[in-house]
């Protein structure tokens, strides 16, 4: 029987056509994962610039809205939005998990060739994601560095001693790990490990699998609609005790390649 390929893996025809169905993502090259918790007042316009990125994306794109148990409008809002666009598509989830939960939530149930993250408060834009495109096939992520960020002083400082004593434990020479605007291929993103506190650490577990991250400068802007859902308890305390969850996973990680198999 003839077969086709899903990100590399050859599959039947009757197995395409079932995948196809189960999962749109699959359908597409980049998978925009926008994780959402009470943000009620920034969906239409997250639609708005989302779409345009879209239709001037040099991939095929589409956008996972992934809603962490909202208390507000947020999931209405979402749904409307996807009920009346096309390459927009959503997961809820039954109980708030936090950022890394929603994520990790995004990257199981996303399909495509590479999936992106970005914030829903919109203080970066996804036009930027152009800015990476040049860099996604010789890097495992490729992410962005904020500049002239338009943050408080409180936010800006707890951030920058987070940041310093992050890449002390971690090694991993990244400046923003804090910057939400990322690209990573499917199967790096797929064997990231799911924690508390997980989208901090993207680019050294990725460099745990020997890939490589590439950085590069994007825009950043204040923040419209919503208010942040962080405070200097999960900036600096949660970040601090992270580290050394990090370094522990790091001691034992596990990293392997396969160099034969006939299971295709």
């Amino acid at each position: 029987m003839i077969k086709n390929q899903i990100n590399g893996a050859p599959v039947l025809d009757r197995q395409l056509s079932d995948y196809i169905h189960f999962n749109k993502t699959i359908c597409y090259e980049f998978t925009i994962i926008v994780p959402v918790y009470n943000e009620e007042g920034n969906i239409f316009a997250l639609d708005e610039k989302l779409s345009g990125f879209i239709s001037q994306s040099p991939l095929t794109t589409c956008v996972l809205f992934v809603n962490d148990c909202s208390t507000d409008l947020s999931l209405e809002k979402i749904v409307q939005v996807c009920t009346r666009k096309k390459n927009f598509y959503y997961l809820s989830l039954p109980k708030n998990v936090g950022l890394s939960g929603a994520l990790k939530a995004g990257i199981d149930n996303s399909y495509s060739t590479y999936v992106g993250y970005m914030d829903a408060d919109l203080q970066t834009y996804p036009e930027d994601f152009s800015l990476l495109f040049p860099f996604i096939e010789e890097f495992e992520m490729v992410m962005g560095i904020r500049t002239n960020r338009d943050d408080s002083f409180v936010k800006k400082v707890s951030s920058r001693i987070a940041n310093n004593f992050r890449r002390f434990m971690t090694k991993d020479g990244i400046v923003d790990t804090g910057c939400p605007l990322k690209i990573i291929k499917i199967e790096s993103a797929k064997r990231i490990p799911l924690f508390n506190g997980m989208h901090r650490f993207l680019p050294a577990l990725i460099q745990l699998q020997n890939g490589k991250v590439k950085q590069i400068p994007v825009r950043h802007f204040p923040r419209m609609a919503g208010v942040s859902k962080f405070n200097l308890r999960n900036r600096l305390v949660s970040p601090f005790l992270d580290c050394f969850a990090y370094r522990w996973m790091k001691s034992r990680y596990i990293n392997y390649k396969i160099t034969e198999t006939n299971i295709y």
